[in-house]
């Protein structure tokens, strides 16, 4: 009986020693609970989170439509555009517990918590929607990942994907 104490006490001691090594490695998991656009979700644990070095359309038109027209996105794919991008994070973020990873800045001006999250598969979501043309970088700041988003992107308005469809 006291050896089994000891082997559960000593469990919960690793366990709680490889949760302190990833939030000290820059890492954290959670469970999305809640979309509230193309680029923000809601992560148990955390908050809101802002999916860093990418822009989704808004909902609505606003003064952000500039950044995506420069860009070369039709004003027409900007409304179905955030829809998409959406409905993406719904259906492969949503309820699923993913690993938060935190570059430079850990929160914005809004204070959100900054991340990029990696779903339980290990395909970075970030990346993802650049992928797929559901958004854009976000080039106003320095992030560690932004020459493969840059990269990422222009491939997907090569091949003409989501915001750089015919839609």
């Amino acid at each position: 009986m006291l050896c089994y104490r000891w082997k559960n006490l000593l469990l919960i001691l690793c366990l709680l020693f490889s949760s302190v090594l990833s939030a000290v490695a820059g890492e954290v998991r959670g469970r999305v609970s809640w979309v509230y656009d193309g680029d923000t979700v809601k992560v148990e644990g955390v908050g809101k989170v802002r999916l860093i070095g990418i822009d989704t359309p808004e909902k609505k038109a606003s003064e952000r439509d500039k950044t995506f027209r420069r860009a070369g996105v039709a004003p027409q794919q900007l409304r179905p555009g955030a829809k998409r991008a959406t409905d993406y994070l719904i259906r492969n973020a949503k309820g699923k517990i993913v690993t938060l990873t935190f570059d430079r800045d850990k929160t914005d001006r809004y204070g959100r918590t900054l991340a990029y999250l990696t779903l339980p598969d290990g395909r970075m979501l970030n990346r993802e929607l650049l992928r797929e043309g559901l958004a854009c970088v976000y080039r106003r700041f320095d992030f560690r990942w932004k020459d493969d988003f840059i990269q990422t992107e222009a491939a997907a308005q090569s091949a003409g994907r989501g915001l750089w469809g015919k839609k």
